[in-house]
């Protein structure tokens, strides 16, 4: 690796060590926000004259509740968050390879970790005919490769390394640290807002059956309950509606900058871009969606497991709301560089195919 690439590579990972921090520090800024904003509006619903409240809140039990639970989250994410992407997609870790394939598996992530002078990463295969990978894992010594069934199946030897290799570009440039943490904080965010949904249309239910207090509530409340009140209380229920949105948003975003890159890592891992563009050309041709992988971590595979048309698009929109660059794109960009690698060695190909 020539000094330029190894200084890019170290600029590489310094961003996304930083981009991972941001993503912590919003989230615990989000849910210190759900948990202080929820006290805030109970204060002032109990502060008014026709407030129902019969009780004033004196401590910010939901926010410091809250903020603490989101802590407790980060915690477990940076432990466990890894095991709990692999667990999502059903996967199975591999110990004892049986049968060619797996054999096969085995050896060339052996051979790809050591062209990419990182150590072995924990081996697993998710029972899916659809050809799909990931690699997921907050530091390269403790990384994990997941491939589908389908993918060993359909794939030969060349075309298995370039897909390795791939995943291993992924995690050396710390790509699985970021997107590890976005997949699991997508998960967390709707645990909390579901579990938050469910005990407020309970409240809701258990206030409709109280009769008089309700009724009183609403006769004395039918000037309103404040511009100010109103305003905030719209906003924290959207930031609970939205942020699952947002957080999905952000590691889609990531994800499809870091595309091109991992693949260009391969190729120089491999010294073959031509492997992962057939690779990823017979990757795109099963139509079949990977239903093992779910939404929440199709930002991690080599292709969208969801099968999705807007991956195919380019433009502002897409950028934002697509989680890999179209297929076309990364096939052409990689049998250019085939190309003009064959071209450098001497060798002229009827076909770049």
């Amino acid at each position: 690796m020539s000094d330029f690439e190894q200084t890019n590579l170290f600029a590489q990972q310094d961003a996304n060590r930083r981009r991972s921090r941001w993503v912590v520090t919003l989230f615990m800024a989000f849910f210190f926000w759900l948990g202080f904003g929820a006290d805030l509006l109970l204060w002032m619903a109990s502060e008014r004259p026709d407030a129902a409240l019969a009780w004033t809140p004196r401590v910010p039990l939901l926010g410091i509740a809250l903020t603490l639970i989101a802590a407790g989250m980060v915690i477990f994410v940076r432990r466990n968050g890894a095991e709990r992407v692999l667990w999502s997609a059903g996967a199975w870790q591999l110990l004892h390879p049986e049968g060619e394939d797996q054999v096969r598996y085995v050896n060339v992530v052996e051979e790809m970790v050591i062209a990419a002078s990182l150590p072995m990463p924990t081996l697993w295969i998710i029972e899916d005919p659809d050809p799909n990978a990931f690699a997921t894992g907050l530091t390269p010594e403790r990384s994990h490769v997941a491939v589908t069934t389908g993918l060993l199946r359909t794939l030969d030897r060349d075309e298995l390394q370039g897909v390795i290799a791939h995943e291993l570009g992924h995690i050396k440039s710390l790509d699985t640290q970021l997107m590890t943490l976005l997949a699991a904080l997508v998960g967390a965010v709707l645990l909390m807002r579901d579990g938050i949904g469910r005990m407020l249309r309970s409240g809701l239910r258990f206030g409709s059956r109280g009769g008089g207090g309700a009724g009183r509530s609403s006769g004395r409340g039918g000037k309103g309950a404040g511009p100010v009140l109103i305003v905030l209380g719209v906003i924290w229920v959207l930031s609970w509606m939205l942020a699952p949105l947002v957080l999905q948003l952000l590691s889609m975003w990531v994800s499809r900058q870091r595309e091109y890159l991992a693949d260009a890592m391969a190729a120089q891992f491999t010294r073959n871009p031509l492997a992962l563009a057939s690779a990823l050309s017979k990757v795109h041709q099963a139509h079949t969606p990977t239903t093992s992988i779910k939404a929440g971590v199709a930002h991690l595979c080599i292709t969208d497991p969801l099968g999705r048309r807007l991956d195919e698009r380019e433009g502002a929109f897409a950028d934002l709301f697509a989680t890999h660059p179209p297929m076309a794109v990364r096939i052409s960009r990689l049998r250019a560089m085939g190309f003009q690698q064959q071209k450098r060695d001497g060798v002229f190909p009827a076909t770049a195919s």
